[in-house]
């Protein structure tokens, strides 16, 4: 019983990941953060969020049933859920706000 639980669960929030993975590509982000900004949310914030992340998505689908009878299934899977994947995965490293930059990544001439 347990294993299928977590399959389940895993295939659960991993639909719901993919399915709102493309949210942040409307917004574009303007930011230049620091060495020093980019290396601690690499290691503290990320983590941090992906651990929200699945807790989240645990309280989500423990409360699903009460939250379809009381008809907020969707603000809360937007709560518990999407705001913390959007924030863990659709955030440039080290920038405050969601979504993607549009900066063009400068390549090195080749001498040939």
């Amino acid at each position: 019983m347990s294993a299928r639980f977590s399959r389940v669960f895993t295939t659960i929030l991993a639909v719901c990941l993919l399915a709102f993975a493309s949210v942040g590509h409307a917004r574009t982000v303007d930011e230049t953060p620091s060495a020093l900004a980019m290396t601690g949310d690499a290691l503290f914030a990320r983590p941090a969020l992906l651990a929200t992340t699945l807790v989240g998505g645990a309280v989500y689908l423990v409360s699903l049933p009460f939250s379809l009878l009381g008809g907020n299934a969707a603000e809360a899977g937007e709560v518990l859920v999407v705001g913390p994947a959007r924030a863990t995965f659709v955030r440039c490293l080290g920038c405050t706000t969601n979504g993607y930059t549009q900066k063009p990544v400068e390549q090195p001439e080749m001498n040939r």
